[in-house]
This record gives C-alpha cells, sequence and structure tokens, in this order.
C-alpha cells in the first residue's frame, strides 16, 4: 500500500482473505467460546462480554467485544479500584494467552476488524496523534498488527504508532499471512504481555515532547 494523497479504501482482497479464515475458525474455535464464557461467568460475573467504542477504519466508531478480564469490585464510596487491583489472576491468564480478544472474530467478520491491522485504541486518542501518526486508521483495526510481533506491550506509544504506520505503507496479503505465523509464536512464548513494571498500559496523553540540548541551555540561561 503506497502513502498517495488518495482516499484509503479497504481492499476486497484483504477482505476476502479475512472471510476466509475468520468463518471457519468461528466454527472450530465455538466450544472454546463457550467453555470461556462459563469460567468467565463464575470467575468474573456478568457481564460475560466487555464491549467499547473504538476507533475503526478512517476513526470511524465501532463497538469491540472482548470477553472481561476484570471485576467491577469498587471501594466504599463506590467508585470503581483502579485498573490493576480489579485485574485477577483469571484475568490475567485471559490477557497473557490473548484469549481475552477471541471475541473479536466477530468484529472481523462485520467488517469492523481486520485479522491483521493496528490494534484499536480508546476514542479520545484520536485528537492526540501527529497526522502521521493518525495514518494508522488508513486501514483496518486488527486482532494482530506488526507492532504486536515487534515488542507489543513492550514498546513505547511512540514505537507502536511507528510500525503501525509502516504496516500501513508496506501491506500486502504475504505480510498478512508472515504476522499471523508470527503472532501464533509470540502468544505460545507470552512475549510483551505486560507494560514493564505494570500491569496495565498508561493512558497514550500524546506526542513527546523533546527538548533540545541547546533549548535546555537557553532556557536556564
Amino acid at each position: 500500500m503506497d502513502s498517495s494523497d488518495a482516499a484509503p479504501k479497504i481492499p476486497s482482497l484483504k477482505r476476502l482473505f479475512d472471510l476466509l479464515f475468520t468463518i471457519p475458525g468461528l466454527l472450530i474455535l465455538s466450544p472454546v467460546f463457550i467453555s470461556l464464557a462459563v469460567l468467565v461467568r463464575i470467575f468474573l460475573g456478568a457481564p460475560i462480554i466487555f464491549s467499547q467504542a473504538r476507533p475503526g477504519f478512517l476513526g470511524k466508531p465501532f463497538t469491540l467485544y472482548k470477553f472481561r478480564s476484570m471485576t467491577d469490585t469498587r471501594d466504599k464510596a463506590g467508585k470503581l479500584l483502579p485498573d490493576e487491583e480489579r485485574l485477577t489472576k483469571f484475568g490475567r491468564f485471559l490477557r497473557s494467552t490473548s484469549l481475552d480478544e477471541l471475541p473479536e472474530l466477530v468484529n472481523v467478520l462485520k467488517g469492523e476488524m481486520s485479522l491483521v491491522g493496528p490494534r484499536p485504541l480508546l476514542m479520545q486518542y484520536l485528537p492526540r496523534y501527529t497526522p502521521d501518526q493518525a495514518r494508522r486508521h488508513h486501514v483496518l483495526p486488527g486482532l494482530t498488527g506488526w507492532a504486536q510481533i515487534n515488542g507489543r506491550n513492550a514498546l513505547t506509544w511512540e514505537q507502536k504508532f511507528a510500525l503501525d504506520v509502516w504496516y500501513v505503507e508496506h501491506w500486502s496479503i504475504g505480510l498478512d499471512i508472515k504476522i499471523l505465523l508470527l503472532t501464533v509464536r509470540k502468544v505460545l512464548a507470552r512475549e510483551g504481555i505486560e507494560p514493564p513494571d505494570q500491569a496495565i498500559a498508561a493512558e497514550y496523553m500524546g506526542p513527546t515532547q523533546f527538548i533540545s540540548p541547546k533549548e535546555k541551555d537557553n532556557s536556564s540561561s
């Protein structure tokens, strides 16, 4: 995929590729879906499915589906506890194995996501992207992506977005197949699941502001 000024479109070949794998995948994995749904209900309660608005192709909102991985535990004032305290051992297992993301196959079936693409993040991030970072929305978001097999949550936000944009510029079916195969290896090895020294990824607040040594000297003079 080139970086011309033409309006981005979803390649029909990519959509066909997604359906060829997603439809049989949903059928084959249906026993796993049912088993996980029962376990989530037992260990984490209802609702079984976590749903949230996320930006999709060109930033258009869609409803993302995942198995819930946190409880609704609240403090005495009725406020939800921090994410780290609501993430149970079972929830960590779901995340470390990426089993919590299986319901996103429904999003792929509906054409809201692709098997491969930049991960769908939060709606509030949209105005925080630089123009170049915003190009990550020129393709469908994916269950896995170039950033996921090159460090995942061990990367900084800037590194992730740079890899996302690289994928947009170099997309091909061959690249998608490579990413899917490497994803299987990464998931089995459970690499890059959690950010260094924390259980939940920090919120992206905007591009990092760098101050050159010259600017720093001038400001302190």
